[in-house]
């Protein structure tokens, strides 16, 4: 399968996500920026969300650039990943809209939780397909930190206390997922921006 053909299709799915992510920020009513202010909490989601998929589109153009074949199961947990990934604009309004509830922001934290399994799979499906013929690519993967923080039994625990804490203050799944991304933005493979 050619592997530049599904990149350009998640390339597109993102584009969509968003863009339908910009399109739920309401022009404020009144030309004042107390009327502007009064979106915040829409403004904090959306950037968040949008660094979210940054980092993930980062992170996923390095694994099809590295890769040297897409198989079909690759092609299919992919779709997977980008299935998720297009659940964002949904779960990023309703918890931008309602930050201090419970359920939205829990929402959030699901859709955000199954994306990071969606990435992992993403990432094993990646190494495995690469495994046997090109060992180094397989190692690569297997030392990408966004891979190696997923497989962390840390980032795991964190993420039992942050499900707990979702209940007593619910934008704490927003910054969850900030801190994470911004790890996840900082710590990427040292040849990621020598690819071609």
């Amino acid at each position: 399968m050619d592997k530049g053909r599904v990149a350009a299709f998640t390339d597109a799915v993102v584009a969509i996500v968003l863009t339908i992510m910009v399109l739920e920020f309401k022009t404020p009513e009144e030309p004042t920026f107390a009327a502007l202010a009064s979106e915040w909490s829409y403004l904090v989601a959306y950037l968040i969300s949008f660094l979210f998929i940054g980092v993930a589109w980062y992170n996923h153009h390095y694994m099809f650039a590295l890769t040297k074949r897409v198989t079909k199961s690759l092609y299919w947990v992919n779709n997977l990943w980008i299935l998720v990934m297009a659940m964002l604009p949904v779960s990023t309004a309703w918890a931008g809209r309602f930050i201090m509830d419970v359920q939205p922001e829990l929402f959030y934290f699901i859709i955000f939780t199954f994306w990071t399994l969606a990435y992992a799979a993403l990432s094993y499906t990646v190494m495995r397909v690469n495994r046997k013929r090109h060992p180094e690519i397989a190692r690569k993967i297997q030392c990408m930190p966004a891979y190696r923080i997923h497989a962390n039994v840390w980032f795991w625990l964190v993420w039992v206390i942050v499900l707990g804490l979702i209940f007593v203050w619910p934008p704490i799944s927003l910054l969850f997922t900030l801190g994470e991304l911004i790890l996840m933005a900082v710590r990427t493979s040292d040849d990621s921006d020598k690819l071609f």
